[in-house]
């Protein structure tokens, strides 16, 4: 591995296609966690209600009122939202495709923008194209790594990255939209303006705010950067075992994830368990808010601390 215009590069294929076929073979069992969450739709159903109903009551609230709610609740359930889609991504929720497709629909309407399906493609391409500087758009771009630099530079980043993350794909790595990314963007239209109809403007303020809060500075919101962030050289995944997994749907169990994507949230602690000799020696994250703080503090870290690879690998 070497460092080159800031990034590191790698000359080996991305982790997690070794481990999965190791622990394969050491622990056959595993295959029976795969499949889907049974519950994962009830859950989506609950956050889905939850946001929707709230947002015209917290509109009409004083600023303080507002602010914090905002933060603490609207942020909160928009970011698992966003984080059950992420595991709909993955049809984790029905056996037929199709019925994770529509359930991603509804999940995708407290957050206003139409998303869902086109995180779908991106988040694969992330999966199997990994480190992939020109598929895999969770890599920041060389302009971000060397405008957002310092402590200040970092914090405006770190501010906006939901901003980053919703238009870096269409810069990168354009797609060309297919009938579902239409089904989408016309469901999502209609949806809102419904909604708009009923409860007015300042309940779709409240559902941006929120969303906006979710991908900002946010405790949840670190993982994005936990995620694969080097914080420990040599190692390109990393995973975080604490409390706000509960929030978060696992995705903190991200090495996990990555080496099984086909077995869901509420699964992966059963896997790490399971086959302890492959997770237990990885540098872990013991705080989503420590992952905040040393991004934004730490000079050796930054936006070009990403592994990337040549995607002929």
């Amino acid at each position: 591995m070497e460092k080159k215009k800031g990034f590191y590069w790698s000359d080996e294929r991305e982790p997690h296609f070794k481990r999965r076929k190791e622990i394969l073979a050491k622990h056959p069992e595993v295959k029976e966690l795969y499949g889907i969450d049974k519950g994962l739709k009830f859950k989506i159903l609950g956050l889905v209600i939850f946001q929707l109903v709230s947002a015209p009551f917290v509109a009409e609230l004083a600023w303080y009122w507002y602010l914090p709610i905002a933060y603490i609740f609207g942020a909160s359930v928009s970011h698992t939202i966003f984080l059950a889609i992420h595991e709909l991504s993955h049809d984790l929720a029905f056996k037929k495709k199709v019925l994770n497709n529509w359930l991603a629909l509804f999940a995708n309407i407290p957050i206003v923008v139409p998303y869902a399906i086109s995180f779908k493609t991106y988040h694969l391409k992330h999966h199997w194209e990994q480190g992939d500087e020109h598929n895999d758009t969770d890599l920041p771009t060389q302009a971000e790594a060397k405008i957002f630099k310092g402590i200040l530079g970092k914090i405006l980043w770190a501010t906006n990255q939901i901003l980053f993350y919703a238009f870096r794909p269409m810069f990168v790595h354009p797609i060309k939209l297919e009938k579902w990314h239409i089904y989408n963007i016309i469901f999502q239209l209609v949806a809102i303006g419904i909604y708009w109809y009923f409860v007015g403007t300042g309940a779709i303020l409240y559902l941006l705010l929120s969303i906006f809060l979710a991908g900002s500075l946010h405790p949840l919101a670190a993982h994005f950067i936990a995620e694969h962030y080097v914080f420990e050289e040599g190692q390109e995944t990393y995973s975080y075992y604490g409390w706000l997994n509960v929030f978060a749907l696992n995705v903190g169990y991200h090495n996990e994830h990555h080496d099984f994507p086909n077995i869901p949230g509420t699964r992966l602690p059963k896997l790490k368990k399971t086959a302890p000799s492959f997770y237990d020696n990885l540098f872990v994250h013991k705080s989503w808010v420590n992952v905040l703080v040393q991004f934004v503090t730490n000079p050796k870290i930054g936006l070009s601390s990403r592994i990337k690879r040549n995607n002929s690998i």
